[in-house]
């Protein structure tokens, strides 16, 4: 993929912007706990590099988070972008949080209210990301596969870059 196109800060912003204008929701877990990785949606804090999230006190991915701190990893996928966005995961009950970010969609997973004292959030302080970005949709994909067999080249579909997020 070509690497010239976009700006690391320019796929940093697409990232960030692709998950606070979309459904929010990736997969969610702690590298090696055991536990399979779980939809959860994140509210992001791009100043901070902080991806929030609700749970109850007593999930597994909570429980893990408590006891290990866990390096966790939040995968993300829009129309046009992929994300592996790796960081450390840990228990924060920031009751202002909770208010701020209270919708009717987390409403809905969360029957007793946000005062439900088993209701907590899990705060990811993103470290690094890896990001790709495909403009051209299943038409340039296809595309790009004919010609590449054609002239024995790999596809250019887009951009990739790491991001550092410290």
């Amino acid at each position: 993929m070509a690497h010239d196109k976009l700006t690391p800060a320019e796929i940093e912003d697409r990232m960030w912007e692709a998950i606070e204008k979309g459904q929010h929701t990736g997969m969610l877990g702690i590298s090696g706990d055991g536990h399979h990785f779980q939809p959860m949606t994140g509210f992001v804090e791009r100043e901070t590099n902080t991806i929030w999230f609700y749970t109850y006190k007593d999930t597994d991915l909570a429980e893990a988070a408590a006891q290990s701190g866990g390096h966790a990893s939040f995968i993300f996928q829009s129309r046009d972008l992929w994300a592996c966005i790796d960081g450390t995961l840990t228990p924060d009950h920031d009751r202002a949080r909770i208010d701020k970010y209270w919708n009717a969609h987390v409403a809905a997973w969360y029957p007793e209210g946000k005062d439900d004292p088993r209701l907590t959030l899990l705060r990811l302080d993103c470290e690094e990301a890896g990001v790709w970005i495909s403009e051209g949709g299943p038409v340039k994909y296809a595309f790009e596969v004919a010609k590449a067999n054609m002239s024995k080249t790999t596809p250019d579909i887009g951009d990739r870059q790491d991001i550092n997020l410290h």
